[in-house]
């Protein structure tokens, strides 16, 4: 049965999804971007944009009975892939020292014009 997964500790979803689903022993998060809890929009660059990602992923994991160190696979999406180095090194310190797979491209656009969005698959200990 899937458990739909909600937190005020993260942005609301900005259309008809979940910001998880946990489905046995994972949750799948929806993509975040670099929305403030309050939904409010971030800005700032790609450093800023990403710990706000990765903060809110943090939340929403947490709320699953998760966390970052349980995720075993993401998808970031970038603006601009000159940003990539830049992305790594925050996306990397939230992780604790777990390396999930990964998948990392370019896109054309991203809502709210943002420069990055990730979405993970994270196992539920």
């Amino acid at each position: 049965m899937n458990q739909t997964i909600a937190t005020d500790k993260a942005p609301k979803a900005i259309g008809p999804y979940s910001q998880a689903v946990k489905v046995g022993g994972l949750v799948y998060t929806a993509g975040q971007i670099a929305l403030k809890p309050d939904g409010t929009w971030l800005g700032g660059d790609i450093t800023q944009q990403t710990h706000q990602v990765m903060q809110n992923l943090s939340a929403v994991l947490t709320a699953a009975g998760s966390g970052m160190e349980h995720v075993v696979k993401s998808t970031c999406f970038l603006a601009d892939m000159a940003d990539f180095a830049a992305f790594n090194e925050v996306y990397g310190s939230y992780l604790g020292g777990n390396l999930p797979a990964r998948s990392t491209v370019q896109v054309a656009r991203l809502p709210k014009d943002g420069l990055v969005e990730v979405e993970v698959v994270a196992r539920v200990p």
